[in-house]
């Protein structure tokens, strides 16, 4: 039988895993530890649901596929096997995923997924402005190949494509503006003034980034109609660099798995000194999301829009105590 595994170890564990992206920072998981069968439950968090933006939960089970994907880098940087479940009870729809961590009794060591480890920390959204100098060729294969093995598909659209995805951002955002009732959920995963500096969730105002005075870069203005402290403007990309995360299918199976992929390439992006930011805005709605597709094959399912460049990556945002996310058995 293999030993147990120490109290402080699984909490390191989930401490990884949720330094993964969500929409609006909510970090909509929890995780059960059942010492026993030194088994990770991942759960849905239904409280940090989005009705409004998130109404089928797609994001929030993307947010959980990226926290699972940092959990299993985890693990193995810390020397065990973790064997992956996803949706391992129908009946129980909250539980996304299972994961038995196991010793590694002579199997070799995952040496891709570990060398992905020191990336978890230095990732973050960055909501600056990118510098125009392209991404190489030969990077864009190896995130398309960070997708692929996660069963999801990376595009980098060409001009005419990304040009329609920039339109879909933009309709988003006038929709946004003559339905206020809309930005019920951006108002609440926002921290404005001091409830910014003691927040452990959301978006706190020091990580909005300057006001877009110009440019077509995708990036979302966490403000509002609110009053906040001045934040400069500035001038975006005229021609940001965008690629397309996809899955064959659209279902919750799908969406973790998009989640998956998504914190893989973002990993590997960072290793890469490429700054990221995330963006969904346009694929709330399935309608959406099959006009984002690529026009030539006009298949798959667009699932997250990324942006991707030189630049500033962004302060670190605030996470949630490990206490409050975690319960061991």
């Amino acid at each position: 039988m293999a030993p147990r595994l120490d109290d402080k170890t699984v909490a390191n564990l989930v401490a990884e895993a949720t330094a993964a992206p969500s929409m609006h920072n909510a970090q909509p998981w929890l995780f059960r530890f059942l010492a026993g069968e030194r088994l990770v439950l991942l759960y849905a968090d239904p409280e940090r649901a989005m009705p409004h933006s998130d109404p089928d939960n797609r994001a929030l089970h993307i947010g959980c596929g990226a926290a699972l994907f940092n959990l299993r880098v985890a693990a193995v940087h810390a020397g065990l096997v973790p064997e992956t479940r996803l949706l391992p009870e129908p009946q129980e729809p909250l539980l996304l995923a299972a994961v038995h961590l196991t010793d590694p009794a002579g199997r070799p060591r995952d040496a891709d997924l570990a060398r992905l480890h020191p990336a978890i920390r230095q990732r973050h959204t960055s909501r600056h402005p990118l510098a125009d100098k392209d991404v190489p060729e030969g990077m864009r294969g190896r995130l398309r190949d960070c997708a692929a093995r996660e069963g999801a598909e990376l595009l980098f659209p060409g001009a005419w494509h990304a040009e329609t995805v920039l339109d879909l951002v933009r309709d988003a955002e006038s929709r946004d503006v003559m339905a206020p009732g809309v930005n019920e959920d951006l108002v609440r995963w926002t921290r404005l003034g001091p409830e910014a500096d003691t927040a452990v969730d959301g978006v706190p105002e020091y990580a909005f980034g300057p006001r877009k005075r110009d440019g077509k870069a995708p990036v979302r203005d966490f403000t509002g109609r609110r009053p906040v402290a001045d934040r400069g403007t500035t001038t975006f990309e005229h021609t940001p660099h965008l690629a397309l995360l996809g899955t064959p299918g659209d279902s919750p199976a799908d969406w973790l798995r998009a989640g998956q992929a998504l914190e893989r390439v973002l990993l590997e992006a960072t290793l890469a000194d490429l700054a990221t930011s995330l963006t969904s805005h346009a694929l709330e709605e399935r309608e959406l999301r099959l006009l984002a597709r690529d026009p030539g094959s006009g298949t798959g399912q667009v699932q997250m829009v990324l942006r991707l460049g030189y630049g500033p990556r962004g302060p670190a945002t605030p996470r949630r105590p490990v206490a409050d996310v975690l319960d061991v058995a």
